[in-house]
């Protein structure tokens, strides 16, 4: 018996389109939704034993759980899962697999990273739309060469962002978040500094942290006042970690230079927020892991997935709460080792 699997919110079809579709239309009866599912009507659930989530388009509560009663697996691309309500999943012994092996988006993400560091210091986008309007406008920018990088998270985005940033001549500084550990993989990095001392130094600082409880609102209007005098911030990792409504008063008093933003606390960006009129902000709409590399990637490793789980051989460590497999249910897979 072939388990149906539900693709969800593929609305640019790069999971349709993938490669590795046709290895996940051999194991399973596929659906796909391009649009959101509560457009799709209560029928595209019926008999749904295995969903395919694209990052966080869609919330897995208690409520969508509920009308999902054959539910056992979720294929969930990227390497978190925050729209998950893990309690409920757990509970109703649905297993959630991550993406957490992918290694793409460690190229996309340090790639808009600088992307959003030299549309800032270059002032690209209105440049190019006053001369693309007629004008020749006047104009003066700053390299990268030369300046003060301050790192938050040197992770699996961070460490590829300080190698590049090396690449640019840059002095590259990190967060030392663990005081009087000994580390042997900081190859780029010129030094550790408490916070407070690398938001003091950088010229740049760039956010790399996973969403907890002690990294939302790290960046606070305190915080934000003790960086550099004519600094830039970058945050191309997750919109609570700052404190927007002071990031906005930072802009415009012109103590922060500009910033480049992929990210933000609520998404979509509200048309109103204020945001949108700060001066010299480049605004992406969370695009760091959308390019075609990382969904072609998300989908083989999904196929991976799924081929493992219907063989009992899923691996502990690539799924969220090992222990919602321990419930008894009906499944047509597992573990490896249960």
């Amino acid at each position: 018996m072939r388990p149906r699997l539900l693709v969800l919110d593929d609305y640019e079809g790069r999971i349709a389109g993938s490669p590795a579709m046709a290895r996940l239309r051999g194991l399973a009866e596929v659906t796909v939704l391009d649009r959101p599912l509560e457009d799709g009507g209560s029928g595209t659930l019926a008999g749904v034993r295995v969903l395919l989530a694209i990052r966080e388009r869609t919330r897995l509560d208690a409520a969508l759980l509920d009308r999902l009663p054959d539910l056992e697996l979720v294929l969930q691309t990227g390497g978190h899962a925050y729209h998950v309500d893990q309690e409920a999943a757990t509970g109703r012994g649905i297993v959630v697999a991550l993406s957490r092996r992918a290694r793409m988006a460690s190229a996309s993400v340090p790639e808009l990273t600088f992307g959003l560091m030299l549309a800032v210091l270059r002032r690209i986008h209105p440049l190019a739309a006053e001369t693309a309007a007629g004008d020749w406008p006047p104009a003066m920018g700053g390299t990268l060469a030369g300046r003060t990088l301050g790192i938050l998270g040197l992770g699996r985005h961070g460490r590829p962002v300080a190698e590049i940033a090396a690449a640019f001549g840059m002095l590259v500084l990190a967060w030392d978040r663990n005081p009087g550990r000994a580390y042997d993989d900081d190859e780029w990095v010129r030094q550790r500094l408490p916070l407070d001392d690398l938001l003091a130094r950088a010229d740049v600082v760039s956010v790399h942290l996973r969403l907890s409880p002690e990294s939302t609102g790290l960046l606070n209007a305190e915080r934000l006042a003790r960086m550099r005098p004519g600094s830039i911030l970058v945050n191309t990792a997750r919109g609570a970690i700052v404190d927007e409504t002071a990031l906005v008063e930072a802009l415009h008093s012109g103590r922060l230079a500009g910033a480049g933003l992929d990210v933000f606390a609520t998404e979509p960006l509200p048309a109103d927020h204020p945001l949108r009129t700060a001066p010299n902000v480049v605004l992406t709409p969370h695009i760091g892991w959308k390019v075609e590399e990382v969904f072609a990637e998300w989908a083989e490793i999904a196929a991976e997935q799924l081929a493992a789980w219907l063989n009992s051989r899923l691996p502990p460590g690539e799924v969220l709460d090992p222990s919602a497999a321990d419930v008894r249910r009906d499944r047509l897979g597992g573990l490896a080792g249960d």
